[in-house]
């Protein structure tokens, strides 16, 4: 093993164990070289100040080099700030300014007991899972994740890490969160002593987040579980974090889950993919919890290891897109407006669900949140649904198993609602009546 990744490891064993015995084989080799091109370059970008031959971009006029042609569309930035590579940890600047921006959405963070690290900067939020998948999972491990859940989920984790994906009911009898069924999954890892956790409020897809009682409940369960000695790596998976409607949390868990227990490791991931509208930017957020310090830097080195072995780093001009969005005084109140008109259509929709019009044809999963609601369709299958809607109507959902079908409210406008969920009334009475 490289000297530099043991001196990681040993600081781990020492400041924190648990944390240590949750990382994965890939997790405990990984390391950052502090020789090498980068390092060195850094040092002579701070020195060399007659010639700096060193990193592997072309200079011209004492700026980056470039073409005009893509210049002109970015006039309003100096060409250092969009053409240079980004540190592998990402734009200091831009990582001082999330944090801040998370500390602010989130208060109960200012009373935390725990150190809060850094966020660095990954290629929007499938990343930051992914540096969590290689960090924390090998064969085997459980990742518990709820039955209505995001796709990818099953890629990173149990494709590309073989780790086993256990699945738990999303909702109970009340339509409620059900923590039992969480609790009951943790704990079922007894004998493996470690679980990965992945929480994701908003939900994707059902657009549900559980409410302040439900939320102490996970808490709680996973607690439990860590006094029974499982190590539990707690994941947020906070992509949609902030479109909260009604009757939910405000706050991401990771301000509960930051302090809980010394065999918990709380981490987030976020992003202003979809905070803030920019899909195509591609600029993500992890960032870690722990008493140590030690523990966070360790921790910090290997996920830059982790982005240096895949990505290298990533890309330059969104980071500093998304730090001119947050810097800028007009950044909160247009951020409001959007909330507002995204509320909008999820209040709508509930609106002409609730309204009887449909009869029992469409019921629905409870949702107040993000960008998505999930019908509950029976004597039709949602795949069925899917394709009349596609062919008849030329409206696009998705099927997810048997029943389920996702509606994304987020990109169709307020006064369209109504025609659609009509449409979707048709075609459900369409395929129950040939049934």
């Amino acid at each position: 093993m490289n000297p530099l990744a043991q001196q990681l490891n040993e600081t781990l064993q020492q400041e924190s164990p648990a944390v240590y015995d949750m990382l994965s084989n890939l997790g405990k080799a990984i390391y950052f070289p502090k020789e090498g091109i980068l390092s060195q370059s850094a040092e002579a970008k701070a020195k060399a100040k007659k010639y700096n031959a060193t990193i592997g971009i072309a200079t011209e006029g004492g700026k980056p080099m470039h073409l005009k042609v893509i210049q002109d569309t970015l006039s309003a930035y100096d060409p250092k700030d969009i053409y240079e590579y980004a540190p592998p940890a990402g734009k200091p600047e831009l990582r001082t300014a999330w944090r801040e921006k998370m500390v602010k959405d989130n208060p109960s963070l200012a009373s935390v007991q725990a150190e809060i690290s850094n966020p660095i900067v990954t290629n929007a939020l499938t990343h930051g899972l992914s540096i969590v998948a290689d960090l924390f999972a090998d064969t085997g491990d459980a990742v518990i994740i709820p039955n209505k859940n995001w796709e990818n989920y099953e890629l990173t984790f149990g494709v590309r890490r073989n780790a086993e994906i256990v699945e738990y009911p999303l909702y109970n009898e009340d339509q409620r969160f059900n923590s039992d069924g969480l609790r009951e999954a943790l704990l079922a890892q007894k004998g493996k002593g470690k679980a990965i956790v992945i929480l994701n409020f908003p939900n994707n897809p059902t657009g549900y987040t559980p409410d302040e009682r439900d939320g102490a409940a996970i808490v709680a369960a996973i607690k439990a579980a860590a006094e029974e000695g499982i190590k539990v790596v707690a994941v947020t998976d906070d992509a949609y974090f902030g479109l909260f409607f009604e009757d939910s949390m405000k706050e991401s868990l990771f301000s509960k889950l930051a302090d809980l227990h010394p065999n918990v490791l709380a981490v987030k991931i976020d992003g202003a993919t979809k905070e803030e509208y920019v899909w195509g930017f591609r600029v993500g957020f992890i960032t870690y919890a722990s008493y140590s310090k030690a523990t966070l830097a360790a921790l910090e080195q290997k996920t830059m290891g982790i982005i240096r072995s895949t990505i290298s780093s990533g890309p330059h001009p969104s980071q500093t897109f998304v730090l001119h969005a947050l810097k800028s005084p007009q950044f909160e109140a247009q951020k409001a407006e959007k909330f507002e008109i995204m509320k909008n259509r999820a209040n709508i929709v509930k609106g002409l669900l609730d309204s009887g019009r449909y009869g029992d044809a469409l019921q629905y999963y409870p949702f107040n949140s993000g960008y998505f609601m999930c019908l509950k369709l029976s004597n039709v299958t949602a795949d069925a649904v899917r394709l009349l809607l596609l062919d008849k109507y030329g409206i696009g959902t998705i099927a997810l198993g048997d029943t389920d079908l996702r509606v994304a409210f987020s990109c169709i406008e307020g006064e369209q609602l109504e025609d659609l969920f009509d449409c979707i009334y048709k075609a459900v009475v369409e395929l129950t009546e040939q049934a």
